[in-house]
């Protein structure tokens, strides 16, 4: 079911193999100008328009956009008892996760009363997206709160578009998972412009601009984030889905073809890979691949995802053209499922989440691991990493300099200053002894 990539018997450069790797026929910048309509849009007639584009979009006109607080109370009273209890669960996992990835703020002495302290401090307010299209997202909401929680974010705002066979609220789950973790900021809204609305603010619902933009989506999400950087700062311009297989023929073939089966149920466009060393295992994989592929709920979307161009086997001659393939494609989701596991973790570079071992599958990072979900797609893992606690944390210097210390460095100063032909540098600071 998957097309063939015989890379045996070659060594492609890296240019080469970046022309290679299979990706989904997706162009944000082709939803650019409908993104930017849609945000010009909220801004200038803010919840007129939100409503409107939900009829528009969605198919439902909710009653309000911001969601009451006797709803959301009602929707976590609604959760089932068992869905409660894993969210829970979930909950505990990623924050202690999360508390892992909060730097420790650090004191640098460079001498006598020369001191700099690095601190890292936490954006006031952030927005943060869980998509309600083919699927219902509970577990995204957990993902994109609890980090900012860990951080130390004081004001959390949460969009979710809203459902036409809940009445245009909410998604229920969704809502009571945002109730649970104490988040009174809920809004019915989605798409391109429930981006804006977070980065420009809405008059008239409470909805303030907020200093970063979080949460997977569509390519109308991903184009309006883009549009909005600059106003607001953004985690990534998340698309599709992707998941990379690097086994040898030590793995369990079944295990490998419902991995690649679980990532493309999300969406007709996700990228399911394989890569292997083992033509036969190959074969293998493929027999079991077609045969939970006809098995499965989403059959339709699934077979389209792996019939796709973004699909692909890829055969290669050894494990290290397999991480030189690997680290070009950047996949979001990356599974190791080889012999030596230890030697191919050491050589890659580029992945979003790396699962290791046959009893490590992606499903496990997507609810109950403890690491986050929200990755980078479409190879952006090559330059760009998850949500973390870090991402709503900024890096701060503090500096501390006495008297003696600043005189201490007085002379570096003045000789670059007067290099770069910016004396008032210099000047700034013998001043402060000159008059003594």
């Amino acid at each position: 079911m998957l097309r063939t990539i015989d890379l045996r018997g070659t060594r492609p450069t890296q240019r080469q193999l970046l022309a290679l790797v299979p990706r989904a026929a997706t162009d944000v910048s082709a939803a650019l100008e409908v993104a930017r309509t849609l945000i010009d849009d909220v801004r200038e007639r803010g919840e007129a328009a939100l409503l409107d584009q939900a009829e528009r979009l969605d198919r439902v006109r909710p009653s309000a956009v911001r969601v009451p607080a006797e709803e959301l109370q009602e929707a976590l009273a609604g959760l089932a008892p068992g869905i409660r209890d894993a969210i829970e669960h979930t909950i505990a996992r990623v924050r202690a996760a999360s508390a892992a990835q909060v730097p420790v703020p650090e004191t640098t002495v460079l001498g006598d009363g020369a001191v700099i302290e690095q601190r890292w401090q936490p954006v006031t307010r952030v927005g943060l997206y869980v998509p309600g299209g083919k699927a219902v997202y509970p577990s995204s909401v957990v993902m994109n709160v609890v980090p900012a929680q860990v951080a130390g974010v004081r004001s959390i705002a949460l969009a979710s578009p809203p459902q036409a066979q809940f009445g245009g609220r909410v998604h229920p789950t969704v809502a009571g998972v945002a109730a649970l973790l104490g988040i009174t900021e809920v809004y019915a809204m989605g798409g391109a412009g429930a981006i804006g609305a977070f980065a420009y603010g809405v008059d008239g619902i409470g909805l303030d601009p907020v200093q970063r933009v979080t949460g997977p989506g569509n390519v109308y999400v991903a184009a309006a984030k883009r549009l909005v950087q600059g106003v607001t700062g953004i985690d990534a311009e998340a698309g599709p889905t992707d998941i990379l297989v690097i086994a040898d023929d030590s793995a369990d073939a079944d295990f490998v073809a419902a991995d690649l089966v679980s990532q493309a149920e999300h969406d007709e466009l996700a990228a399911a890979v394989l890569v292997t060393d083992s033509a036969a295992f190959a074969d293998e994989v493929l027999e079991r691949l077609a045969e939970r592929v006809a098995g499965t709920k989403h059959r339709d979307r699934v077979r389209e995802a792996v019939i796709g161009a973004q699909s692909a086997l890829v055969l290669v001659d050894d494990l290290v053209q397999a991480t030189d393939f690997a680290n070009a494609f950047g996949p979001e989701h990356l599974e190791i499922q080889v012999r030596d596991t230890g030697d191919v973790l050491s050589r890659i570079e580029n992945a979003g989440a790396i699962f290791v071992g046959a009893y490590s599958p992606v499903s496990l990072g997507d609810y109950a691991a403890g690491s986050n979900h929200v990755l980078p797609t479409g190879g952006q893992a090559r330059y760009a990493a998850g949500l973390s606690a870090a991402t709503f944390l900024r890096p701060q210097q503090v500096i501390r300099y006495d008297e003696a210390a600043l005189r201490e460095v007085a002379p570096v100063i003045t000789a670059l200053s007067t290099e770069e032909d910016l004396p008032a540098h210099g000047e700034a600071v013998t001043a402060r002894f000159d008059r003594r």
